[in-house]
């Protein structure tokens, strides 16, 4: 059986598979306006049955302020894709605090996470997830679409979205006409047509060559430039090193926060 975290404030103990929790005496407060993401002691702990506990992570404090460009890195089983789902509201702690934007996500129910997904938190994957029959530009629609907004507002929305990415030639195009770099970008400007309050992007370049991964690098930083907040997983340290803040995770705890540029 792993051990818990240790008492520090809050105490949590794994016993025959069940969590007993005691409250900490220190008052959450939430975070200043200028801070988009700030957790406070994130624990996520899978029972594994036999009264066995993983903890996947391990009492995870950090804050990011608005604007930043952050990556979040970490050899396999470090926590770092974990810590991605609990950001991206994919996923909710066992313990701990998550306020996104100003917002208390943590304790926010099934229906308002999705809701929050759609509108504040724009995904970028390694796979791209498009639709295949789609076209480019209605691909970058889909999240309009969900949000009820009308379709000639959704068109120009969506062809800026593209212009972001320097892809609106291609915007009738479906993806099998497309390049790998050129479906990311469709993917990216997808996740910006909702103008999120983050861009999470979970290993873009996974399934790119090197040059073309350096591309899409070049798109997120002039992003960043733009104004936008970026928070990028990845196992790579070259990919790491675009972004201006490195979290580097281990062991589901966070080993060291360091400033790139």
């Amino acid at each position: 059986m792993l051990d818990g975290p240790e008492a520090s404030g809050k105490e949590t103990r794994i016993a025959m598979g069940t969590q007993v929790a005691t409250s900490s005496t220190q008052v959450s407060m939430a975070p200043p306006v200028g801070v988009m993401i700030r957790t406070e002691d994130l624990w996520k702990t899978y029972d594994m049955g036999e009264a066995i506990a993983v903890h996947a992570l391990s009492g995870v404090t950090f804050e990011l302020e608005r604007g930043e460009y952050v990556a979040i890195m970490g050899p396999s089983g470090s926590g770092k894709s974990t810590l991605m789902n609990l950001i991206g509201c994919l996923d909710t702690p066992t313990s701990g605090k998550y306020w996104l934007n100003g917002r208390l996500v943590s304790e926010l129910s099934d229906d308002e996470l999705a809701y929050i997904r759609n509108k504040e938190i724009g995904f970028v994957f390694q796979t791209f997830n498009l639709l295949s029959r789609a076209s480019a530009l209605h691909n970058v629609e889909l999240p309009l679409v969900y949000s009820g907004v009308p379709a000639k507002e959704r068109l120009e929305k969506a062809q800026e979205a593209l212009r972001k990415v320097d892809l609106i030639e291609r915007m009738h195009h479906k993806p099998n006409e497309l390049s790998g770099g050129q479906r990311q970008r469709v993917a990216i400007a997808r996740a910006l047509v909702n103008n999120p309050s983050i861009i999470l992007a979970d290993e873009p370049t996974g399934n790119l060559d090197s040059a073309t991964g350096e591309e899409i690098m070049g798109v997120f930083e002039r992003l960043y430039e733009g104004g936008n907040t970026i928070v990028l997983v990845t196992h790579e340290h070259d990919i790491a090193a675009h972004a201006h803040r490195i979290i580097h995770v281990r062991d589901g705890k966070i080993e060291r926060d360091e400033t790139v540029k």
